[in-house]
């Protein structure tokens, strides 16, 4: 009986020291664009990078139970809205992340703000997200229209490339991305000499190209990304655009565009990234050991974004034994980033996530000495001047900070 009875008190122990780890459940849910365009960019990598950051931050020996579920949006905001809803409303999801594509983005922070859940976007772009839109439930992460302008906009006009025109994809993320770049090349004192939209997901770019090289400006910058900038790209080299003295300025580009272009077209690109694989000893560990179980590709940036962005939410519901989502939010713009992928930083009353940000050459094919070898630094910009001045987004929240 004694013995029984030892059993019986050590057995409930179990469970109830078991009971006591798991404090708290949460639902995270990866939206993107996992079957076109842009699924290279995030696509299932990020799905891989969130599976990393759950493993890495030990959740379970933390009182964590963590799932992790993905979708498709398919680049189209009505598809996105309606599985945030389903997400939020039946299948019990905490937070979306990720969510490349402005448009959707856009939708899904419409939504989070109704149910009062978390938004996490790495992937979509455009700075209204921290601007005009911003929501007391959305932290934006990685990068914005902003930063990029900022960085690739200034830098190449202030080297004298000061007349441009612009290639716009024809949607939200193109519109903010032609917009922050122009204000930011006429402050640094350049000319904006036209504009021509083009349709998501385009294949065939010769008239528009054609208008940009008949415009004779000197910079033509791509407003757009993904595969709509590797087709660009690709047709500007059969144009002779670059030999005839025009130069190309990648707005949006990642270390996959590079990849999948090549450095004989890539090379000489200037472009403005958070992120890149081969950056000091804590991005090289992190990204071998995604290649390992991702066929080989390092991570860009929007899927280093989900690694990290979990990594700093999980911290604040560590620190809660919550996830109330005002709590959390609140929790995550109290602590500090100290990031091993994207260095020091914070959280800032409008939601933006802000760290430094780095200005990359493609290196041309004699520099290079592997497959990933892509990229040289040419600037860094650090964390005060890399975002949009708080006070000037336009958010309401900041108001009430």
């Amino acid at each position: 009986m004694k013995r029984n009875l030892l059993f019986a008190t050590a057995a409930a122990a179990l469970l109830a020291s078991g009971a006591a780890r798991a404090q708290v459940s949460v639902k995270l849910g990866v939206l993107n664009d996992m079957s076109s365009l842009y699924a290279d960019i995030s696509g299932p990598g990020s799905l891989v990078a969130a599976k990393m950051a759950v493993e890495d931050f030990k959740a379970a020996d933390k009182g964590i139970k963590v799932e992790v579920i993905g979708a498709d949006h398919q680049n189209k905001p009505d598809v996105g809205s309606n599985i945030a809803r389903q997400w939020y409303d039946q299948d019990g999801v905490d937070v979306i992340l990720d969510t490349t594509t402005s448009s959707v983005a856009l939708a899904v922070n419409e939504v989070t703000r109704e149910k009062k859940k978390i938004f996490i976007p790495s992937g979509g772009g455009t700075s209204d997200l921290t601007g005009t839109k911003c929501s007391p439930y959305t932290v934006h992460w990685t990068y914005d229209t902003w930063a990029l302008a900022n960085g690739t906009g200034s830098a190449m006009t202030k080297k004298g490339a000061d007349s441009w025109f612009f290639l716009t994809a024809d949607y939200a993320f193109g519109a903010a991305l032609e917009r922050d770049t122009s204000e930011a090349v006429t402050k640094a004192g350049g000319k904006v000499l036209g504009q021509v939209k083009h349709p998501l997901n385009g294949a065939d770019f010769s008239s528009f190209l054609l208008q940009a090289q008949g415009s004779k400006a000197k910079v033509i910058a791509l407003a757009n990304a993904g595969g709509d900038t590797i087709n660009a790209i690709k047709q500007a080299a059969e144009f002779g655009i670059t030999q005839g003295g025009q130069s190309l300025a990648g707005l949006l580009v990642f270390s996959s565009d590079v990849k999948a272009l090549g450095l004989q077209a890539a090379q000489g690109l200037v472009l403005t990234e958070a992120f890149y694989w081969d950056q000091n000893d804590a991005t090289r560990a992190f990204s071998k050991r995604f290649a390992e179980r991702f066929d080989g590709k390092m991570p860009t940036s929007s899927q280093a974004g989900v690694y990290s962005s979990i990594l700093h939410y999980l911290k604040a519901v560590e620190a809660l034994k919550s996830k109330d989502s005002e709590k959390v939010v609140a929790k995550m713009k109290e602590l500090p980033i100290d990031d091993a992928l994207f260095g020091k930083g914070s959280v800032r009353a409008d939601g933006r996530a802000v760290h430094p940000m780095y200005l990359f050459e493609v290196k041309k094919p004699s520099e290079s000495t592997g497959p990933w070898d892509l990229y040289k630094t040419v600037a860094t910009i650090p964390t005060a001047e890399a975002f949009r001045p708080l006070d000037q987004g336009g958010c309401p929240l900041v108001g009430k900070s």
